[in-house]
């Protein structure tokens, strides 16, 4: 879940031929009756959807697409095969693709062969939603009864990423809240108190320069651009993007409070590991090693089982204003273009609801629970407590149309300069508003 500069150039190259491959220019807003996008004609004819419905015979396939590793499609298809038992009218097929996903659901879409039913992180519902890639579901939402189907359930902030001009285009299925995990081991050794849920930016940074030792190459923290720096902005009171994605305010006094603090961290020896260090020994792989004593992960990394290893959890520090987490989200979309779109609704709720009882963290009110993550996944039995305190406060990235190219102004004019001490952050965020804002809708 982590995102990386190399991994960021990845889902931009990806994502921009998708959307060359959807197609050019900016399209109107989506069509507020029929329960989905009704194309424009700026759409490419391979985003249309069917005017009729085939009346099926039997159960008519509904294809999933997701990256699911081996050991996770394993686990998925447990859940597919009780769904598919009680369904009437469809059946899902699973078609996994856990290497070069993104490429590969483009080149389907360019050739008219996506699947029905499709994951998205985060940064892409928006971007496919607004070039006119996936169906519009709102009005068959506001009709269902289904538990999964009630939007009210939802965290908003979680929600968000799967809307569009007031309109819903996915259902999420998970939201990893980050957490910060802390090697026991080393706090005991200092004499250090644990950390708990009331502590501030001040308190972490002053444990991160007592349990640093380098001779030994143990640091208090580490950070390399994950965390994301806007989850310390929000907590400052700050916006990347405003709630009317008109502007991108990183230039506030409260966004570079909150980048101030973040560069006083990353990469000082002080407190946190060199990059040259990080390359060299892996990011997470240094918190397994017992070389990082606080590590700022997702709920359900798996941090936690490392043999011999005490780990410990805790929220997140609390920033000038709140305690905001960060929350990885992803969604599961329809393509609009699908031949069974009744079907492949129904299939897209059971199979949501299927999700939420599988994986941590079930972005719903209602099951955001100790009872709910222990019985999802057995091993997080100890940090279910800290999970559940941090889910009401996560948040995901706010997505426009334009995200992956406002994305990379945002790491290349800012973040990456800032982390190299080669401006401060006043200055950088001043030069890089203007060139963000150009970006937004």
């Amino acid at each position: 879940m982590r995102r990386t500069p190399r991994l960021l150039a990845a889902m931009v190259l990806s994502l921009s031929l998708l959307l060359s491959a959807c197609g050019g220019g900016k399209t109107q807003p989506p069509a507020q009756q029929g329960g989905t996008q009704q194309p424009t004609d700026q759409q490419p004819a391979a985003q249309q959807p069917t005017n009729q419905q085939p009346a099926p015979a039997e159960k008519v396939t509904i294809r999933l697409a997701t990256w699911a590793g081996a050991e996770e499609a394993k686990e998925l298809q447990a859940v597919i095969d009780k769904i598919n038992g009680e369904a009437t009218d469809y059946q899902i097929v699973h078609e996994p693709a856990p290497a070069d996903y993104y490429t590969k659901i483009q080149t389907m879409f360019a050739g008219g062969t996506a699947p029905d039913l499709l994951w998205l992180a985060q940064e892409y519902v928006v971007p496919y939603a607004a070039k006119g890639a996936l169906m519009d579901i709102t009005d068959r939402l506001a009709k269902d009864s289904r538990p999964a189907a009630n939007l009210d359930d939802y965290f908003p902030m979680v929600l968000e990423h799967a809307q569009y001009q007031g309109r819903t285009y996915g259902l999420p299925w998970i939201a990893q809240p980050v957490i910060v995990y802390y090697n026991e081991a080393l706090f005991d050794e200092k004499g250090l108190p644990y950390p708990t849920d009331d502590w501030t930016w001040e308190e972490f940074r002053e444990l991160a320069v007592k349990l640093t030792d380098k001779e030994r190459g143990i640091y208090g923290t580490t950070f390399n651009g994950w965390p994301p720096v806007h989850m310390f902005i929000w907590q400052a009171g700050g916006e990347v993007i405003s709630p009317d994605l008109k502007s991108s305010p990183i230039d506030s006094p409260e966004a570079i409070k909150a980048l101030e603090f973040y560069s006083s961290i990353i990469y000082n020896e002080e407190v946190a590991p060199a990059m040259a260090t990080l390359n060299e020994q892996g990011f997470g792989e240094m918190f397994k090693a017992g070389k990082i004593a606080m590590f700022f992960g997702g709920a359900a990394d798996d941090l936690d089982r490392v043999e011999g290893l005490r780990v410990g959890h805790v929220k997140v520090p609390k920033g000038p204003v709140n305690q905001t987490t960060f929350a990885w989200a992803a969604s599961t979309a329809i393509n609009a273009k699908t031949k069974y779109p009744d079907q492949a609704y129904d299939a897209l709720v059971a199979l949501t609801e299927g999700i939420h009882n599988w994986k941590i963290v079930p972005p719903r009110k209602s099951m955001a629970t100790a009872e709910q993550i222990v019985k999802n996944e057995p091993r997080k039995a100890k940090g279910a407590d800290t999970i559940m305190r941090a889910a009401p406060d996560m948040r995901a990235f706010r997505i426009i149309p334009n995200h992956p190219e406002w994305d990379t102004i945002f790491w290349e004019q800012l973040q990456d300069p800032l982390y190299n001490k080669k401006g401060s952050a006043a200055e950088l965020a001043g030069k890089a508003r203007a060139a963000l804002e150009e970006v937004l809708p």
